[in-house]
């Protein structure tokens, strides 16, 4: 028999609003599988039990009361322990703010409360989200669902794993160099990085002012949707926040056919030096858009290593000038990899980092011209390897497991630079039974597209979205 929380999210909201199921009974489901899987997973740092219970006890009763409510009503979400809620601990994955209580809640947190949703607790985390591996030398690792030796991926490890593990129906993240893409990716769920200043930052953990994004993560694509429209839109209180209002993304239904789109395929670096099961579940996916109507066309985006250069500095800049106090009065309290990451920040002189950014505008000017003026959504891998072990990405394996940390991002951090948005959906499995995914990105603000083209693919690859629950 199928456990509540093993549903989508779009069908535990159905069976709430047809009476079929409560909130109490959903949470309750959550709970237990949290209960079965933590100690092997570790995804989550704080489960809030007693208070979830009793938001879903409200919630049952306020649905006893009337029909207007929220699309995410009764709904138990968890969330990467970096947004903030006021007087509930966040700490960001460090020892540094071990009991920090903060005084603002988050506007991402506040627009899911708003719709409706619960939440269960905060989620694991990669230490100040400095780490593609989801490493933490505080809460230790997080595990993958599909093989516990194996990571689920950073930042936002706990999300990840979490959401694959049905613990969660879904749960917010944030996405500065892949950081989203990743752990969905890795761990076989659907993740978004939205176009920069889609989803307000306010009483968010910064990381980098300048390519810092929130995002989300679900099972299916339409679950995604769903709570990506639930916290886009503009925000007074985030200046980097757009004005532009937000079309909503979540699919009335799945389109029959792709006729008349074009899908861009990169001839080079994002398909280069791909293991093999990647490059052939890459190469299935572009069949598949095809068989569904859609014209694929090959596109070359430019200047790929020094955009993706040029990212790394900046994160290592602005990361650097983040915590340049406490790295001077408290630099024992960091993990040795995160220390140094952020310490390589005051490597780079102000010439080179200006630099980078003033050169932003003119790459994606370039990019807009040339490559989406070809094509409507551009298709590649996310990841270039095969999901690593633990061993394989530990630093104190040497070289070796630097150069494979050094892949983990190696295809997403370009995007981060340039701002558009990229929807990470499972692909398929490799020989090992490991998730591989592609990222769809589009023009700025063209989020609703993607998550089109992803339902189609969804629905024509019959992905099931089912939690790896064993």
């Amino acid at each position: 028999m199928t456990a509540a929380c093993d549903l989508s999210l779009v069908e535990a909201a159905g069976a709430l609003a047809r009476g079929e199921i409560t909130a109490g009974e959903l949470v309750a489901s959550c709970l237990d599988r949290i209960g079965a899987r933590q100690s092997t997973l570790n995804a989550f740092i704080d489960v809030r039990r007693e208070r979830a219970l009793a938001a879903a006890a409200r919630s049952d009763a306020e649905r006893g009361r009337t029909r207007d409510l929220g699309p995410l009503s009764g709904i138990p979400l968890a969330h990467k322990d970096m947004f903030f809620r006021t007087g509930e601990v966040s700490t960001c994955g460090s020892r540094i703010l071990t009991g920090h209580r903060p005084t603002v809640t988050a506007s991402a947190l506040e627009r899911l409360d708003a719709a409706g949703a619960l939440d269960l607790g905060t989620l694991h985390m990669s230490e100040f989200a400095l780490g593609p591996a989801g490493q933490n030398a505080h809460f230790g690792h997080c595990r993958n669902p599909h093989d516990p030796a194996r990571i689920s991926g950073g930042s936002s490890s706990g999300p990840g794993a979490a959401v694959a593990a049905g613990m969660v129906f879904g749960a917010l993240g944030s996405d500065t160099a892949g950081s989203v893409r990743l752990p969905a990716a890795i761990c076989g769920v659907v993740g978004l990085k939205p176009t920069n200043g889609r989803v307000s930052l306010y009483g968010a953990m910064p990381l980098s002012a300048s390519l810092d994004t929130v995002g989300v993560l679900a099972r299916r694509v339409a679950d995604c949707a769903l709570l990506f429209d639930a916290i886009a839109g503009p925000d007074s209180r985030d200046p980097r926040s757009s004005a532009l209002p937000h079309r909503l993304c979540t699919p009335s239904a799945i389109p029959d056919s792709l006729s008349g789109l074009r899908i861009g395929r990169p001839v080079d670096y994002y398909f280069d030096g791909l293991d093999a099961d990647v490059a052939a579940l890459a190469e299935a996916a572009l069949d598949t858009l095809s068989h569904l109507g859609a014209e694929c066309v090959e596109v070359d985006i430019p200047d790929h290593e020094p955009v993706a250069d040029a990212a790394s500095i900046i994160i290592t800049c602005e990361a650097a000038a983040l915590h340049a106090e406490w790295l001077a009065k408290r630099p024992e309290d960091y993990g040795v990899p995160v220390r140094e990451r952020i310490e390589a920040g005051f490597g780079h002189s102000a010439p080179d980092y200006l630099r980078v950014l003033s050169d932003r505008g003119r790459r994606v000017e370039h990019i807009a011209e040339h490559v989406f003026g070809l094509c409507d959504v551009v298709v590649a891998p996310v990841l270039d390897i095969g999901v690593p072990t633990i061993a394989e990405v530990d630093v104190a394996g040497g070289p070796d497991s630097l150069r494979t940390i050094s892949r983990l991002n190696r295809k997403t951090r370009t995007i981060n630079y340039l701002g558009f948005p990229a929807l990470a959906v499972p692909a398929g499995k490799d020989a090992r039974g490991m998730p591989v995914s592609v990222q769809f990105i589009g023009r700025p603000y063209d989020e609703p597209l993607l998550f089109r083209v992803a339902a189609a693919f969804e629905d024509a690859r019959a992905f099931s979205g089912m939690p790896v629950s064993a």
